[in-house]
């Protein structure tokens, strides 16, 4: 078996000490130099001949940080690694995942495309924006799932009269999963938009009187839409409404919106470092669900013990 190195890009560097060190190793050194142009250039500064190699980075906006973990691959491929591993806790760019209107790009499938030449020969990642994206890749692709880290976390709140509800028509699958781990009921917030990251209109299908509804995404963004329909919820006669989702994008005036929403709270894991912190946001790990995914994979061991 070929030795086993975790390397980190710049992104998701706290992430990745918490992996290597769940795992049982030490991260790996590498160097990303930056000269005065912004132009990238990693380099590392260990042996990496013969070893299997996982380089952890988060791929969301910057582009910074795609190219960064592109880079590091293309480095360790050149470098005479034996294999290479990709593990992007956030799968940046994967809302357009297909062409719903005319002359846009699948921006996914491009940078699956980009991963795969860069010289990747296998990914790990958590809670895709939309599962097909797997069948863009022809390699490996391990795909967790975020439940794992959530549903003890709702087992310990003992919630008698708990519901749970998707966000969108979109994320009904997600928030069936788990109506039917927990044997309960569940609803779903109907939204229309006029344009991205804004919410026209919003009704609820389905009854929440009485209940402590939990709603349930993949990721919260500017958490417009989570706010509204937390809101809207509350207005049908929910007694509290706590949102869940894997990655906390958070940008624009997501903090603020949060503070100010009905929300009671949003519990989000670190797969995105957090700008600032709200007392209305609990941050779980995914860093030991990713340490035995790798070792899984390096034992050559199945990783459905890993799903609920």
């Amino acid at each position: 078996m070929s030795e086993v190195k975790l390397f980190s890009g710049t992104n998701s560097l706290q992430l990745a000490e918490k992996i290597a060190k769940y795992y049982g190793k030490r991260l790996g050194d590498l160097t990303m130099s930056k000269f005065s142009d912004g132009e990238l250039s990693p380099s590392f500064n260990e042996s990496v001949r013969g070893c299997t190699v996982f380089l952890i980075q988060s791929t969301n906006p910057t582009a910074d940080n795609l190219l960064e973990l592109c880079l590091m691959i293309d480095a360790a491929k050149r470098a005479s690694a034996y294999k290479v591993c990709a593990v992007i806790p956030y799968y940046g760019y994967a809302r357009q995942d297909r062409k719903d209107r005319p002359r846009v790009s699948i921006a996914a499938k491009l940078i699956a495309n980009m991963l795969t030449s860069a010289g990747a020969d296998r990914i790990m990642t958590c809670d895709l924006h939309a599962g097909q994206i797997q069948g863009f890749f022809d390699i490996p692709l391990d795909h967790l799932n975020g439940s794992a880290i959530f549903v003890p976390y709702l087992e310990r709140l003992n919630l008698d009269n708990m519901i749970f509800a998707a966000p969108d028509v979109g994320g009904v699958a997600r928030a069936r999963a788990y109506a039917k781990h927990f044997e309960v009921e569940m609803v779903v917030c109907d939204k229309h938009r006029k344009r991205a990251n804004e919410v026209a209109s919003m009704q609820v299908i389905g009854d929440v009187e009485g209940k402590d509804v939990i709603l349930i995404d993949d990721l919260v963004d500017t958490a417009g839409t989570l706010c509204k329909a937390a809101q809207i919820l509350m207005e049908k006669g929910a007694i509290s409404v706590r949102a869940i989702a894997t990655h906390g994008v958070l940008s624009g005036k997501a903090y603020e919106n949060i503070e100010n929403s009905v929300l009671k709270e949003l519990v989000v894991t670190d797969t995105i470092p957090m700008r600032q912190t709200s007392s209305k946001i609990r941050v779980l790990s995914v860093a030991d669900l990713f340490a035995k995914a790798i070792h899984a994979v390096t034992g050559n061991t199945s990783i459905s013990a890993l799903f609920i």
